[in-house]
């Protein structure tokens, strides 16, 4: 069709310009069809491909195609189309542009073969993201998309650090195996981190997504820690710090989702739970392990996007999304519902749905590797995911009490949009190896081992019956209106508590030392004024004393010139 060369961001910004200048049902053509022509494009680009200069005594390679990036680069393709048609129906240019200039930077992000160009599309990413959030129009979503705009673009500037370190001891900007060795390696790893949400700095992600529009968090879903996971992947692999962070990634976040009364701030926990997975897996730096987290990030972006936009729709439609107000939902939105189950199964690992056939890779690889310890926390971590986001979601969302609330189903674009999502999930739990030729490695992984399989249905009904044990006890963590706080505590609360008393002091020395020195002012004006009005300085000069005073200031300036 064109030329393999031209990169697979080009027709993202191009369409968005073109779009930009457009209206109406064109504009939405030209939305819908922009990803589906690069991806059309994107599978006859063969693997090596490469489009490169040099500049500065350094090589850019703006353009890379291997096995890794091609998945990623596919999986962006179908997230963008997906997400394109969900929103499709809202009339918002701003959303609209900003929405496909994003989903081209994350792509333009995993193709970069330099780290200068990881840098551009890592800043874009930050600055075309942002206004998914503002586009909201609440105060709420302008102050949180502040605060992420500010930690992205943090991300970026230590990035950029570390990327002058790395040129200066490598003599090289190639994006490859970089690790922890030397200043360069920690200052890339730590701006990795934080757009992967690592624990600590993670509370962007679980302020900021929730706060976005109904359509926008479906593409801040898909993008944003699915780059870093790639960066990862691509920069990190086999680095054992990222089994234990990763392990604290899938742990933590399931007590805060279970608890949480917002059902888009649940699937946020949600999200850095799947990430903690893909972590390990990296970590673990196997071929097994690898092709584990890289699935498992294709399949995230699906299930998760699934989730995403069924509670989206109900955001949409009803205005609500706390789960405290909501429930009965499935009398009037039963179509959403069973899509919504069917993400809630995906994420759950159900057998012949898409979680199953890339999680057990990451787990049997911490089996065989060693790491027996990461695979008990992990499979805690996905009893919880059963609990928070395949039976509560749905649960609270859907079923639960009756709220009263009756509406209609979403929009059709939403619908068809939410179905696409489903049959994939469902394509590829049921047919893996589709996805498993897409791979870096060959494996010849079979997820549908007895073993596998039994463990994995014992793990749910168990789980499921400590759900409906603690539900019927009334020990289960109602849903309550409330805000809860896990590291934003540090800034809301203990920062306040103990700056304050420190800025009232120095406001009280800084108050008594102005007083001190107006008082010895005004003394000294006092003594210089001598009594006023009759004081020396105070006096009335005759006109005719100045112009003496002034002729022989002139003469002795002559007198001495000449001299």
């Amino acid at each position: 069709m064109w030329i393999s060369e031209v990169p697979a961001f080009v027709p993202f910004f191009i369409g968005a310009v073109i779009a930009l200048l457009t209206k109406g049902r064109l504009r939405q053509a030209i939305l819908l069809i922009t990803p589906v022509i690069s991806g059309i494009h994107l599978l006859t680009v063969p693997v090596g491909t490469s489009l490169g200069f040099d500049i500065a005594g350094f090589s850019l390679e703006v353009y890379r195609v291997d096995k890794l990036s091609l998945l990623f680069g596919y999986i962006f393709h179908i997230a963008a189309f997906l997400a394109i048609l969900f929103s499709i129906h809202v009339k918002d240019t701003l959303q609209q542009i900003s929405g496909l200039l994003y989903a081209g930077s994350a792509i333009g992000a995993v193709f970069a073969g330099d780290l200068i160009t990881l840098f551009i599309f890592w800043e874009l990413l930050a600055i075309t993201s942002v206004f998914l959030i503002w586009a909201r129009g609440t105060e709420r979503a302008y102050v949180a998309g502040m605060r992420y705009l500010i930690i992205q673009v943090l991300s970026g500037v230590i990035l950029l650090v570390g990327i002058i370190f790395y040129a200066y001891q490598q003599q090289s900007i190639s994006f490859s195996l970089i690790g922890l060795e030397g200043t360069a390696g920690w200052l890339i790893f730590i701006a990795f981190g934080i757009k992967c949400a690592f624990p600590m700095l993670h509370n962007w992600l679980t302020d900021a997504y929730p706060e976005a529009t109904p359509t926008g968090t479906v593409f801040l879903s898909a993008f944003t820690t699915k780059v870093a996971v790639y960066a990862l992947a691509r920069a990190y692999p086999g680095t054992e710090l990222l089994v234990y962070i990763g392990v604290i990634m899938a742990c933590f976040p399931i007590f805060f989702a279970v608890i949480e009364n917002d059902l888009r701030r649940v699937l946020s926990y949600s999200m850095i739970n799947q990430i903690g997975f893909m972590v390990v897996g990296i970590g673990i730096g196997t071929a097994l392990a690898v092709n584990g987290a890289v699935s498992h990030a294709f399949n995230d972006i699906l299930f998760k996007g699934l989730l995403f936009m069924s509670m989206g729709a109900v955001l949409h439609m009803t205005g609500k999304i706390d789960g405290s107000r909501l429930g009965g939902l499935y009398k009037s939105m039963p179509k959403t519902a069973i899509l919504c189950m069917v993400g809630a199964a995906s994420i759950s690992a159900f057998p012949l749905f898409s979680g199953f056939v890339s999680k057990s890779m990451v787990m049997s690889a911490a089996i065989e590797n060693g790491y027996g310890w990461a695979w008990l926390l992990l499979l805690f971590s996905a009893a919880g995911v059963f609990h928070h986001a395949g039976i509560k979601i749905p649960y609270f969302a859907f079923f639960a009490h009756d709220s009263g609330i009756r509406t209609t189903e979403p929009p059709k674009n939403m619908l068809m949009a939410m179905t696409i999502s489903a049959v994939l999930c469902i394509a590829i739990g049921v047919y893996p190896n589709a996805l498993y030729q897409l791979l870096p490695f060959d494996t010849g992984y079979n997820p549908y081992d007895a073993t596998h399989v039994l463990t994995q249905l014992q793990l749910l009904f168990f789980s499921a019956l400590a759900f409906i044990w603690l539900n019927l006890r009334g020990m289960y963590p109602p849903e309550l209106p409330s805000v809860n706080l896990d590291v934003d505590w540090f800034y809301r609360r203990l920062f306040p508590a103990t700056l304050k008393p420190l800025f009232n002091g120095m406001w009280r020395l800084d108050a008594a030392f102005r007083g001190w020195f107006m008082d010895r002012l005004n003394s000294a004006l006092g003594m210089l004024s001598r009594h006023a009005p009759d004081g020396v300085l105070s006096r009335t000069q005759l006109s005719g004393s100045m112009v003496i005073w002034v002729t022989i200031l002139l003469a002795t300036y002559l007198i001495l010139s000449f001299w």
